[in-house]
């Protein structure tokens, strides 16, 4: 793979950083210690730093010839609520907490390409060096936005990415429309009559009723939506009841839902509510139904998901981008920034043999290090393709 030399030689120091804050994982809008290494780096470089944006979100901004052009690049920064069980030498310390969805890398691909571009300074505009809290659940980019991210540093277009360990190192996927999923969630709270368990045709079993709604929804993907459409309903939470032989007055179910265009999120919203209140109704109970718009499809602008395409072609080779792949169900903040200013989402393969293969979210996740001087590339290599000197 063709990485830049400059960039090829910072890979030791970038491992000693994404090692760092491995081991030092923080939960989202509490990404303290990591906004404070990832200030302190900036700073030394000489770029201007700017703090305590979404909280705990960092922005660096690099100025350099007179362009007026000026390019937005973002990252994660947060890690998930889960143990790590990689054993590695750098796992996490602090319990409960994991760099499952490799965050450490994305930062730390970023830093590289922040301190190459301060040494070389071989574009003519303004880099914007986004550094974003809060993605897993917490909506930090939209955030950022809301706290007026692109009026503070205006940018002409912004890039993201995101490790993919499904795709082998040395290739990656980007589309021209929609990358991932809106991430929508539900929650019902069914309202029973309880008593005793011997007793079934005295009361309102809601556990009964909540496991009616259970299959019926998910007659909404199957009966509903369009086969060529893509749709999940996944209840994941179930709670009711607290001993064997009492039939509880209430019942909880909550999960998620992810569709890939508005007029199917809104035909699953409106039918979801329907089954529910028609199904308590039917056994003379009553329901509660929560429906919250999360993440909004992260869709890459066209030309933008182009622009993109060639620079991951230049640094990987003819033939290594994919453009061909299907959207993921999978949900990313991202999206509010690119509902914002144009540009593209790009993933980026790291299997290699045993390192890098396993998925995200997963105990056994490590983020792999040859993927670091590549992501580093792309970002560098973006803001010289897009604001050249001369």
């Amino acid at each position: 793979m063709p990485i830049n030399n400059r960039i090829a030689a910072l890979q030791p120091e970038m491992e000693v950083w994404r090692h760092d804050l491995h081991m030092h994982p923080e939960l989202r809008f509490e990404e303290v210690r990591t906004a404070q290494q990832v200030a302190k780096l900036l700073g030394e470089w000489g770029i201007e730093v700017h703090t305590g944006i979404a909280t705990t979100g960092v922005v660096g901004v690099l100025r350099n010839g007179s362009s007026g052009r000026a390019i937005g690049l973002r990252v994660d920064m947060d890690a998930l609520p889960m143990p790590e069980a990689t054993g590695l030498p750098y796992a996490s310390v602090n319990p409960g907490v994991m760099h499952a969805c490799g965050h450490d890398g994305h930062t730390t691909m970023l830093l590289g390409a922040a301190k190459y571009l301060a040494e070389t300074r071989n574009f003519d505009g303004t880099v914007v060096f986004i550094f974003q809290p809060g993605e897993e659940g917490g909506a930090g980019g939209r955030i950022m936005v809301e706290e007026g991210l692109f009026t503070r540093f205006p940018c002409d277009q912004v890039y993201g990415m995101h490790n993919d360990p499904s795709l082998p190192l040395g290739e990656a996927d980007i589309r021209d429309d929609v990358m991932m999923a809106a991430s929508d969630r539900f929650t019902i709270t069914i309202r029973g009559q309880g008593g005793h368990a011997a007793r079934p045709h005295a009361g309102i079993d809601p556990v009964m009723i909540g496991a009616q709604m259970l299959t019926a929804l998910q007659s909404i993907v199957a009966r509903r939506v369009d086969p060529l459409e893509s749709a999940v309903i996944s209840t994941t939470q179930f709670h009711a009841g607290t001993a064997d032989n009492v039939t509880p007055d209430e019942a909880k179910l909550s999960g998620t839902v992810r569709t890939l265009k508005p007029g199917v999120q809104d035909m699953i919203e409106a039918a979801m509510r329907r089954v529910v209140e028609m199904t308590a109704a039917a056994h003379g109970a009553t329901a509660e139904f929560t429906y919250t718009r999360g993440y909004p499809p992260t869709v890459n602008h066209a030309e933008n998901a182009r622009k993109a395409a060639r620079v991951a072609t230049a640094i990987l080779g003819e033939g290594k981008v994919r453009r061909d792949m299907p959207p993921v169900m999978g949900g990313e903040d991202f999206s509010f920034m690119l509902l914002e200013r144009p540009g593209a989402y790009i993933k980026l393969g790291q299997a290699a043999g045993a390192k890098g293969g396993q998925p995200v979210h997963t105990v056994q996740y490590d983020f792999n290090d040859d993927l670091l001087p590549v992501g580093a590339s792309f970002f560098a290599t973006m803001v010289e393709q897009e604001m050249p000197r001369g």
